[in-house]
């Protein structure tokens, strides 16, 4: 199929309707995302709308429903994985007809002024990646509109989550490094936050579990979080054989420095990272570390703004994706 030609005028829903043999009603639920036709009809509909170089007229729609059709993203400007999860949103939100506003967080500005800008803005709906806003306060906002928390653990709050359990992951990550027989694993952590407490949570668990003393050393979320924890290590008189760290910029500071120091790596000391990100799949890092699904975890923060939006449902739902680690050249068995 080729694109309609410019001199034909922007094509209309109910070209795309034409094009498929179907109502307007039901090629507007698909290209709205909303729940109800097959995964044949959906394919069927967005192959057409593409062919035809068809998008919704947003000012048109926004006007009808006194709607803003925008939803807003509240996300760590220092966090790669945010980074990844936001690009992925986006892609998903352009197919499904939605507009992505985002509100940057960082040491300078909290997620309360990130929060208070996207509502201003008029956003219909949030999505808010690694929050660690009180519970009540979630609440508050959950009741004014729909509200989705990613990578939180969350319950009474009355907002959707999406999440992979961090305590899980973290336990799966000392596992691995357990099960190469190393026995002197310290994790580097995150600092403050509950994400941070949950996998701090998780290793501790596993250590528990295999019988062996935990040991947590000050970390943080960046590369110079990872090289002072690394410093904090060789200050010591002996360096551990493994290291579970944080996240993936917190591992690649350690590993950094460690290779300055001529330590060598997996040989001497093993490291795994956490979140999968392009950082750690650099052929000079290759960092063994735990994925937390970003394709996954996206369709389902819009499937569920969805079912809000579109759909009227109210109750508020979790959905738990399972964490995979993924070996890399940093961990090895320890040398004998």
């Amino acid at each position: 199929m080729s694109r309609q030609s410019p001199g034909a005028g922007r094509p209309r829903l109910a070209d795309v309707a034409a094009r498929v043999g179907l109502s307007p009603a039901s090629v507007s639920l698909v290209l709205r995302g909303a729940p109800g036709p097959s995964p044949a009809t959906r394919a069927r509909v967005l192959a057409a709308a593409d062919a035809l170089g068809y998008r919704p007229d947003r000012a048109a729609s926004m006007l009808a429903s006194r709607r803003s059709g925008t939803v807003g993203v509240v996300l760590d400007i220092r966090s790669t994985y945010h980074g990844e999860l936001v690009e992925e949103l986006m892609a998903l939100a352009e197919r499904r007809g939605r507009d992505l506003l985002l509100g940057a967080r960082s040491p300078a500005r909290d997620e309360r002024r990130a929060v208070e800008s996207l509502v201003d803005s008029r956003c219909e709906a949030l999505v808010l990646l690694g929050s660690d806003a009180p519970a009540d306060r979630l609440a508050e906002l959950g009741a004014t509109l729909p509200v989705v928390a990613v990578g939180r653990r969350l319950s009474g709050a009355g907002v959707d989550v999406v999440r992979v359990p961090d305590d899980d992951g973290a336990a799966e990550q000392t596992r691995h490094l357990l099960d190469l027989g190393h026995r002197e694993v310290v994790h580097v952590d995150g600092g403050a936050g509950s994400i941070a407490a949950e996998r701090r949570d998780g290793y501790r668990a596993a250590m528990r579990a295999a019988g062996l003393p935990g040991r947590v050393v000050a970390g943080g979320h960046g590369e110079a979080d990872g090289a002072r924890a690394a410093r904090t290590l060789l200050a010591g008189e002996c360096l551990p054989t493994a290291v579970a760290v944080f996240n993936d910029r917190c591992a690649v500071g350690l590993l950094d420095t460690l290779a300055r120091a001529g330590i060598d790596v997996p040989a001497t000391v093993s490291v795994a990272g956490y979140d999968d990100s392009p950082l750690s799949r650099l052929a000079h890092v290759d960092l063994t570390t735990v994925s937390q699904d970003v394709p996954g975890t996206a369709e389902y923060v819009l499937d569920l703004l969805a079912e809000r939006l579109d759909g009227g449902r109210d109750a508020a739902r979790e959905v738990v994706l399972a964490p995979r680690l993924l070996p890399r050249a940093s961990t090895a068995p320890p040398r004998s």
